[in-house]
């Protein structure tokens, strides 16, 4: 019996022997390309850490200075979710309540109070339901309306948010009684003919807004607009303002902004939905708090807790993760919620269950905007498997985050990689940092845990995203037949320079379809550019992929990581399309996209000036795109300019006086921005602000002094413009 039982352990060593000598041998594969990656990529001049531990055995796979602690961007937003599924609980809804006096009879109230709890899910629609709901209720008429959102303090932006300032949606404030994100949609619709008026609609319309400025209708390739948000003189409403050209026969033009006045954004909506119910709203709209006593009529509740969290981690909502995290401070610490109480909570969480001791990170915010982070590829990936270890929870955190090539934010990354599918994962992205965490399920069928964060890189984020995708890709392809360095190679094909003739003739196709500009085309540009290898043609292709759905932002991100201002690529470009009578292609909708307030297309355009130096008629017209840009995205423009290396600041800063002498705008946008940016924050900014508008003003001083030779007129431009007359790129 003992014979039969040791041959049998040693048959179960045997085949535990023989399995885990493929598995050593796929990691110490794994390694050898993450190691390559990194050191031949432009990772190996960031700051990088990085960890890959299997979730079957627990061992760790690879490290890069897993300790070091980084920016993770908005990775810190799974430090949120995590934090909220523990202490809130998986079913854990908002809820909204309307009441009313005590009184209350005949369907008619003398006030109609509305107490928010945070809700960061409600939208026009469910607003609606509401006012059903109380319609059905018996609600006739209202005499007063009062909005109660004392559930969380008054501070409406979290540490972090105050290093930008403007407009952008994703600067949206918490508010205890919020709608759509605190963010309003601005539409434009152009006329039937070119040359007349287009409307300026905003969604959902109130009289809480006032409308200015005007749009025109242009041609079918005519447009640049600029929208902007404020708070109107009167301290109550919020200012819209839109100007610009928008395409013939291209449907709406959309842009959201954020609004200032969550409350009464609420407010005056609710009221507008009332009165569309046929529900009378005879008095005012005023912020309150409601008294005791008061009868409820109405509760409306949010979809459960996980339903939430897609929303905040698969499309990377900093308005959700802010929200939560002083509903975490109302629930946890007493109302009203507050930034402070938020973190405490969440802190207490990661070392009480997650074993990450305070102090050994910095957690300002719930979102990772800017500065306020701090966490390395350790801490996260103790967090991840501390999540996938909880059965409770594991099933709704890990379905939060984005799936490679499937949706959210990883839509588009990974594409014909065996991580498609197989990884799910938190990005993040801010100036100079770029971060992944997650999961993957490898080919092997071996289960990781992971997590990536790179800071402090030179250029654009989308020159670090493929190295950072070409790790998650090696991960996913471990055990494969051709193993993760064939994943890499796959990922990132060389690019091969085509015959010049050639290039003609593709210009001139995928020209064609830019100029049709039609949602369908985009499938078919999309397999086209993937499977492209002239760098040439590539730029030409994600051009007409940008053109044909310009309000998809993978389409945005294709045509900024193409465009490049290389031999190369601009180089024969520019000579193919002076050769063929075309306009230069790519130029036109990067400019489109800097004055959008683009920054990293702003950064791109600065290549273009700088390899343009000498080119008269070509750096001319580049001068006065400059100017066009620091008119419509000053803010932006700022931003990129600060991020451009020293040495080759020169060459764009002269390029932008240029433009902005022929512009002759004494009170451009520009300025105001340099002054409001010297009270900043950040004092990197300030320093480069006071510094930048002391150049700038001596320079244009230098430029109209008498004796200096005047600009260069550049001749016009008859070829049909892609985005308006102005941003006409020269053909050669």
């Amino acid at each position: 019996m003992r014979s039969r039982q040791l041959s049998v352990l040693l048959l179960i060593a045997s085949i535990s022997a023989q399995a885990a000598a493929p598995r050593s041998a796929d990691r110490e594969a794994l390694r050898k390309t993450m190691d390559s990656v990194i050191e031949r990529t432009t990772l190996k001049n960031a700051r990088v850490t990085v960890l890959v531990r299997s979730l079957d055995d627990g061992a760790i796979v690879f490290s890069r200075d897993p300790d070091e602690l980084l920016n993770p961007a908005s990775n810190v937003k799974l430090f949120t979710a995590a934090a909220a599924l523990s202490r809130l609980g998986t079913e854990y809804r908002f809820e909204t309540e309307f009441l009313v006096d005590q009184d209350f009879k005949d369907g008619k109230a003398k006030t109609l109070y509305v107490r928010g709890r945070g809700d960061p899910s409600i939208n026009t629609d469910r607003l609606y339901g509401m006012v059903s709901e109380l319609s059905h209720a018996g609600l006739k008429e209202v005499q007063e309306l009062v909005v109660d959102d004392s559930w969380f303090d008054g501070e409406r932006s979290a540490p972090g948010f105050d290093q930008e300032y403007g407009d952008k949606a994703y600067l949206s404030p918490t508010g205890a009684l919020s709608l759509n994100w605190n963010t309003v949609g601005v539409y434009l619709r152009p006329a039937e003919n070119p040359g007349t008026r287009a409307s300026i609609e905003v969604e959902p319309p109130s009289e809480y807004f006032v409308v200015e400025g005007e749009v025109a209708t242009g041609t079918r390739t005519q447009r640049r607009f600029t929208v902007s948000s404020s708070i109107d003189k009167d301290r109550v409403r919020q200012k819209i303002e839109a100007n610009g050209v928008v395409p013939v026969d291209k449907g709406v033009w959309s842009s959201w902004k954020k609004i200032d006045q969550p409350a009464l954004y609420f407010g005056f909506t609710l009221k507008a939905l009332l009165q569309q119910r046929g529900i009378k709203v005879k008095g005012k709209l005023r912020p309150g708090v409601v008294p005791s006593g008061q009868k409820l009529l109405y509760t409306a509740q949010s979809d459960t807790l996980d339903i939430v969290l897609k929303k905040l981690n698969k499309h990377s909502s900093n308005f959700v993760a802010e929200q939560l995290i002083k509903t975490l401070g109302a629930e946890g610490r007493g109302a009203p919620g507050s930034h402070a109480k938020g973190i405490d909570v969440v802190e207490d969480f990661l070392e009480r269950e997650v074993g990450i001791p305070r102090g050994t990170y910095v957690m300002k915010n719930g979102s990772g905007l800017n500065d306020a982070n701090l966490f390395s590829a350790a801490q996260t990936t103790r967090l991840l498997v501390h999540m996938m270890d909880r059965f409770q929870v594991m099933p709704e955190f890990v379905s939060s985050v984005g799936i490679a090539g499937k949706d959210g934010t990883l839509k588009y990354r990974f594409e014909g990689s065996d991580a498609v599918g197989k990884l799910r994962a938190k990005t993040g992205t801010l100036e100079t940092v770029s971060a992944l965490s997650g999961y993957v399920e490898s080919v092997g069928k071996e289960r990781f845990v992971f997590s990536i964060m790179v800071n402090d890189f030179s250029g654009r984020a989308g020159t670090v995203v493929p190295n950072i995708d070409a790790l998650g890709a090696a991960i996913a392809a471990s055990g494969s037949r051709g193993g993760p360095s064939a994943a890499v190679a796959a990922l990132t094909p060389p690019m091969v320079v085509g015959p010049f003739e050639e290039l003609k003739v593709r210009l001139q196709t995928y020209v064609g379809l830019a100029q049709k500009g039609e949602k369908r085309n985009v499938a078919l540009l999309r397999t086209a550019w993937r499977s492209e290898k002239d760098p040439a043609v590539r730029a030409i292709i994600a051009d007409a992929l940008y053109q044909s759905d310009p309000r998809e932002g993978a389409n945005v991100r294709t045509l900024l990581d193409s465009a490049l201002a290389s031999d190369d690529v601009y180089g024969r470009i520019k000579k193919a399309s002076l050769e063929a009578g075309f306009d230069l292609p790519v130029l036109p909708s990067l400019v489109e996209l800097a004055s959008a307030g683009n920054v990293d297309a702003a950064s791109r355009l600065f290549d273009f000036v700088r390899v343009d130096a000498h080119d008269e008629r070509a750096s001319a017209w580049l001068s006065e795109q400059l100017a066009v840009v620091a008119t419509d995205a000053p803010q932006e423009l700022l931003v990129a300019l600060k991020s451009t290396p020293e040495l080759d600041r020169p060459v764009v800063i002269d390029s932008l006086v240029r433009g902005l002498v022929k512009a002759a705008q004494p009170e451009a946008p520009l300025w105001g921005v340099l002054r409001q940016s010297q009270g900043a924050a950040d004092p990197t900014m300030v320093s480069f602000a006071r510094g930048l508008e002391t150049t700038l003003s001596q320079k244009i001083a230098e430029a109209k002094a008498p004796g200096v030779p005047a600009v260069v007129a550049v001749p016009p431009i008859t070829s049909q413009p892609t985005s308006g007359t102005s941003a006409t790129a020269p053909g050669g």
